[in-house]
């Protein structure tokens, strides 16, 4: 009977969906699934609404402008919503190196480079799919890695797009700040490393209550869980509490 109990136990801790990105450590692999299979009928970006094709070739709204990075303006990159430097600095390998951590030519390297090459937990964090979004190759370049905020200039870095950018902060358009908000509240507690300010934690809860969850998030919650064998389940719980799953 122990035995049976057991068993039991074991199976249904094995179904139990986990709440962190355990399948895919390829940032590459991630961003060729995002394009093919998850974006693959909503080719729409973030930030500015932006269409692209299976190419990554953008087509930018009316009225998009921007005067840096315009080579990168013609493609869609793949952003971290939170960028990888937030996380990334919590591991050693960014931090200080690793012994692994040698070029060609004998030069010891640190950062970003050195924690994908040596650390798996950060390869799965950097290619969790929920955290990734597509957005105009010059809009990523521009917001870095910068925190979101409210900016007091009203003035817009990309014309129609109601991006704002200004002393190392960002301004995301409304369109885009309740699942901006979502995804910063699933990364902090699914991944125990990282954790958001108190400022920014309250500035993500009043934009999650500002701005609901609508079919497209659901949707696309929903393809990645089942791509990526795990749950978000900020984004599950507001979609199943407005009957959107």
């Amino acid at each position: 009977m122990k035995l049976l109990i057991t068993l039991l136990l074991t199976i249904l801790g094995s179904s139990e969906v986990l709440a962190e990105n355990q399948e895919i450590e390829s940032f590459s692999k991630a961003k060729n699934i995002l394009e093919k299979q998850v974006y693959n009928n909503h080719r729409s970006t973030l930030y500015c609404g932006a269409e692209f094709d299976s190419q990554k070739k953008v087509t930018a709204p009316k009225g998009f402008t921007t005067t840096k990075y315009l080579k990168r303006a013609k493609k869609v990159e793949w952003e971290h919503i939170v960028p990888a430097e937030n996380f990334g600095r919590t591991f050693s390998e960014w931090r200080d190196g690793h012994s692994q951590c040698v070029s060609s030519k004998g030069k010891s390297f640190k950062g970003r480079r050195c924690a994908e090459k040596v650390n798996t937990e950060y390869r799965l964090m950097q290619a969790d799919m929920f955290n990734l979004y597509p957005a105009i190759g010059a809009v990523n370049a521009l917001r870095s890695n910068y925190n979101f905020t409210v900016l007091p200039s009203a003035q817009s870095d990309f014309g129609s797009c109601a991006m704002k950018i200004d002393n190392r902060k960002a301004e995301p358009p409304e369109s885009a700040r309740g699942e901006i908000a979502r995804t910063y509240l699933y990364m902090e507690s699914a991944y125990k490393r990282y954790n958001m300010s108190s400022s920014q934690r309250q500035l993500m809860n009043a934009w999650d209550k500002m701005y609901p969850v609508d079919d497209w998030e659901c949707t696309r919650a929903k393809k990645i869980s089942s791509l990526q064998k795990s749950e978000n389940n900020v984004v599950k719980s507001r979609c199943e509490a407005s009957g959107l799953l």
